[in-house]
């Protein structure tokens, strides 16, 4: 074990989004943002290394953004890597460009999120690392077009959600695990994120990562992506779509078909684990070596929570450099 270092129209959003001209006035202390425009988003990314060097997406998940790759992104960069990292649907600046879209937050919505960036930005090929809903959309992307991915990094292992399944009852310790997503199936968990979106997210920051303390201020960084005005209705979305109780985008059905079938992972992988990861601990996750075929590493950070990138950068660094590096 390694050691941590350092529904229907309710989820449309009337809301105005900037053009491809318009600066996006973000702030970051360690890249360059800059946008893309794909099928149905205006793409928010940061990016840093050379533009002629072998890229790396790193993906954040829920409730993220990209400041979790600060410590990640330096080294790679300095290594020679083009290292991209975007802003998912519902955070940040991104933005959609119709008020009529769904804002959907489903697992193939996020798939081809990424799978469009990677076309905008003309990348055959990447390294692709994330966690949470980021690992999912990486998960995605590695299963069902593995030849556009050169290796993978997968934090808490095989993300890609079995939703036929979701209606079987877990363990009661796994059950409770999961109350904000119990939460947000009710009117009074859209209502309280939507009010009460800064504590109610630090607080799950603290519940997921009980060893890490982060300070006010690395918090309120994030914190800042959770103002886009699409942030309540994606999240929403996301966490009522993965149990059956919202309907999906009918343009990702096919993608959502596909990864009803649970497709195995055959590109080369490194699964990454927090020790003390309270929401998807390493032991739920134990079995899941079979769903990936190339699987070259499972590394368990003793010390570590959920968000793996901010709590371990070294580990997450290491896991890219080792993939992309043969």
């Amino acid at each position: 074990m390694l050691s941590c270092s350092g529904e229907g129209d309710g989820f449309r959003k009337r809301s105005t989004h900037p053009t491809m001209s318009e600066p996006l006035g973000w702030r970051t202390n360690i890249t360059q943002v800059k946008s893309v425009s794909l099928p149905t988003l205006v793409a928010a990314y940061e990016e840093a290394g050379p533009e002629d060097g072998p890229p790396v997406i790193l993906l954040h998940g829920f409730p993220y953004d990209p400041r979790a790759y600060d410590a990640v992104v330096p080294p790679l960069a300095q290594a020679g890597y083009r290292v991209i990292v975007p802003y998912l649907r519902g955070y940040g600046p991104t933005r959609f460009h119709s008020d009529e879209t769904l804002r959907s937050g489903q697992q193939a919505a996020l798939g081809q999120d990424l799978l469009d960036l990677m076309n905008a930005l003309s990348l055959p090929t990447a390294v692709l690392g994330g966690y949470d809903w980021g690992g999912r959309a990486a998960c995605i992307v590695a299963a069902l077009w593995p030849e556009r991915v050169t290796g993978l990094v997968s934090a808490c292992g095989y993300n890609i959600q079995n939703i036929a399944r979701s209606v079987q009852p877990e363990k009661p310790e796994t059950e409770y695990r999961y109350w904000y997503q119990y939460y947000f199936h009710t009117a009074r968990g859209q209502a309280g994120l939507t009010q009460n979106r800064r504590a109610l997210c630090r607080l799950i920051w603290q519940l997921w990562s009980p060893t890490w303390s982060f300070d006010d201020a690395t918090y309120a960084q994030t914190a800042e992506s959770f103002d886009n005005p699409d942030f309540v209705d994606v999240v929403i979305h996301s966490y009522r779509h993965r149990y059956g109780y919202a309907p999906g985008d009918p343009a990702l059905e096919g993608i959502e078909q596909a990864l009803a079938g649970q497709p195995i992972i055959t590109v080369p992988t490194i699964v990454l684990h927090g020790g003390n990861d309270t929401v998807d601990p390493p032991e739920d996750a134990a079995d899941d070596g079979h769903m990936f075929s190339a699987l070259h590493d499972r590394r368990v950070l003793a010390g570590c929570g959920h968000n793996l990138p901010q709590e371990a950068p070294e580990a997450v660094v290491k896991a890219v450099l080792d993939l992309a590096r043969g």
